[in-house]
């Protein structure tokens, strides 16, 4: 099983020893930066598990960190556990306002420090695990709930609303037939008037953008469509 992956920054060599002793013996990889610059910097080419964040850098601050990593898709998801000395506290509320996680007081106990750590990293987990379940990969589908976003092969297929929900209601029950009215009932809003074939011109839409992998959408004469249980691969 993988480490988890801390990041700590903080220029007090001697605090710096001290906690990624104890997050070592806690089975946890540990990468240091003693400033702003290259925290951002790892943080960007080795995505940590969590960030420890010292407010007082030199150079470029704890804050100014903090919003470039939140603000950056690439580590916008990292958990950040911002280090502040008491006169900092207000600062370390800006911090949250910009997106960090938690904040803890200096100096603070080692075990404390640990337990929040663990507490952040199992939460990050969790979010995790619940946004995969919005991911659906089918050969070589994938469709993401979570940005509405379908690629196909690597390539991102623009769909309207309506064509990524039937699609992804056809592909979530891969193998089995629908009617056109609980397709209608799975794609389009109840209080909509709509009627039947509706759902035709929305399955040769969806055929169309797909290509030849549009294939693994399969009429069911007098009943309506399903997806193969074991898709055609895209060409």
């Amino acid at each position: 099983m993988k480490k988890p992956h801390i990041l700590v920054v903080d220029d007090e060599p001697d605090l710096v020893e001290l906690v990624e002793h104890h997050l070592k013996r806690e089975h946890y990889r540990v990468t240091t930066s003693a400033d702003g610059e290259s925290a951002v910097q790892i943080a960007r080419e080795e995505l940590p598990d969590l960030v420890l964040l010292d407010l007082m850098l030199p150079g470029m601050d704890g804050l100014e960190v903090c919003r470039q990593l939140k603000g950056d898709g690439r580590t916008s998801h990292v958990p950040i556990i911002m280090l502040t000395a008491k006169a900092e506290e207000a600062d370390a509320v800006i911090g949250l306002a910009q997106g960090a996680d938690d904040y803890i007081r200096k100096p603070f106990g080692v075990r404390e420090l640990v337990a929040r750590v663990s507490a952040r990293i199992r939460a990050a987990e969790a979010v995790r695990r619940q946004e995969e379940k919005q991911v659906l990969k089918h050969g070589d589908l994938v469709i993401d709930s979570i940005k509405h976003e379908v690629h196909l092969a690597g390539q991102q297929v623009k769909l309207t609303m309506t064509e990524f929900k039937l699609l992804r209601h056809l592909v979530t029950h891969a193998g089995r037939a629908f009617s056109r009215n609980q397709l209608l009932d799975a794609a389009i809003a109840p209080d909509t008037v709509v009627i039947d074939r509706n759902v035709d011109v929305h399955i040769a839409t969806l055929r169309k953008k797909l290509g030849e992998y549009g294939a693994n959408i399969e009429t069911i004469r007098g009943l309506g469509y399903k997806y193969r249980e074991l898709p055609i691969a895209a060409e």
